[in-house]
């Protein structure tokens, strides 16, 4: 294996200009098995542990317009199921807003007949 091809050097890394720190995710993909997901969980768990996110990464953003808080998501499916679970149970129309545009799609929920 020559020194390009070690473990170390194919393993992904993450930076936070917030932090000025870099991470590797050998921890993520080593310990918490998480695969395909290792930025995403890194990106989750930095979130939660310092209240922002590390560089290029910008959820997907759900606001009900009646509860105050809203729910960040890293990908669209779950952000779309949450708005539409949300909407169905409570009756309260959601905004699902995407990290790279202006376009939010309203999300009503069901009509009572």
């Amino acid at each position: 294996m020559s020194n390009d091809d070690s473990p170390m050097e194919m393993t992904p890394t993450v930076a936070c200009s917030r932090c000025d720190r870099e991470w590797d995710l050998l921890y993520e993909l080593d310990r918490q098995g998480a695969g395909n997901r290792a930025l995403e969980q890194f990106a989750l768990d930095h979130h939660r542990h310092t209240g922002h996110y590390p560089d290029d990464v910008t959820p997907w953003m759900v606001r009900c317009r009646r509860c105050p808080d809203g729910e960040q998501f890293l990908s669209e499916r779950p952000a779309r199921r949450f708005a539409e679970t949300h909407a169905r149970h409570t009756g309260h129309p959601v905004r699902l807003e995407p990290p790279d545009s202006d376009a939010t799609e309203r999300i009503d929920g069901p009509r009572e007949s």
